[in-house]
């Protein structure tokens, strides 16, 4: 566990940070003054560390504008879903040529109505576990037991005339325990029609880069950050991890 390692770290007197035993170790006043990229070897204390949780680490990075931010909670999702629901699905965008619809009625005091579009390949609905399925009016847990069924599921409402994705700060597409994003800047989201090109394919993949693409969103990857600033007596260094 990466937590308690760091805990080990600061409790030596004097840790061995990188590896490079081929190189002599270098003090850190020496590196502070120098001109980047060298390579170095160091001895170094490791003074602290951010941020203090590893769940912390983990933000969503897009690749196009550079920019970072928080992995939403699954509250958030829930409060979107809760809104999108307030609207009952548009019966007139039921079953389309590229996709079968099922709708029900929960039996709570709601009474919410769901939708569900299977969307086809050759006309015909495809297995479950390599089935894209769109669903309206769902709560995360029954989206959540939808995932560990179908191969991909995406959240969508009803316009007057299309379907369309959920606001881009819900994830565009779910796949077994992972939530796809897209960023708000970078994406310019396309008609859900957009989705019957890859069931037209040959074998369609539902490739989360490939659904992103057709779609018209710029995919946030997931990627894990650190800070670290480590001393030596002689400087101090701050180091940064950034890894995907």
């Amino acid at each position: 566990d990466l937590e308690s390692h760091l805990q080990r770290c600061q409790q030596l007197s004097v840790t061995v940070l990188t590896d490079h035993q081929d190189l002599n170790n270098t003090e850190l006043k020496t590196i502070l003054s120098s001109m980047a990229p060298q390579q170095y070897r160091i001895r170094a204390k490791l003074r602290t560390y951010k941020p203090q949780r590893l769940y912390q680490s983990i933000k969503l990075h897009c690749s196009k504008c550079n920019s970072l931010q928080e992995v939403p909670i699954g509250d958030d999702f829930d409060l979107i879903l809760q809104g999108s629901s307030l609207t009952a699905p548009n019966m007139e965008l039921h079953n389309a040529s590229w996709y079968d619809t099922v709708m029900w009625t929960t039996q709570d005091q709601k009474r919410r109505k769901i939708a569900i579009h299977f969307v086809k390949h050759d006309e015909m609905v495809q297995q479950p576990e390599d089935t894209l399925i769109m669903i309206e009016g769902g709560t995360l847990k029954e989206i959540w037991k939808l995932t560990k069924r179908f191969k991909c599921v995406i959240p969508v409402r009803s316009t007057e005339d299309d379907l369309e994705l959920l606001d881009l700060s819900a994830p565009f597409l779910l796949k077994g325990n992972i939530k796809y994003y897209g960023c708000k800047q970078c994406s310019t989201p396309k008609s859900i029609k957009s989705l019957s090109s890859i069931a037209a394919e040959q074998r369609p993949s539902w490739e989360p880069t490939e659904i992103a693409q057709v779609l018209g969103i710029e995919p946030l990857q997931y990627v894990f950050i650190m800070n670290f600033t480590l001393v030596d007596g002689t400087g101090a260094l701050n180091a940064y991890l950034f890894d995907y």
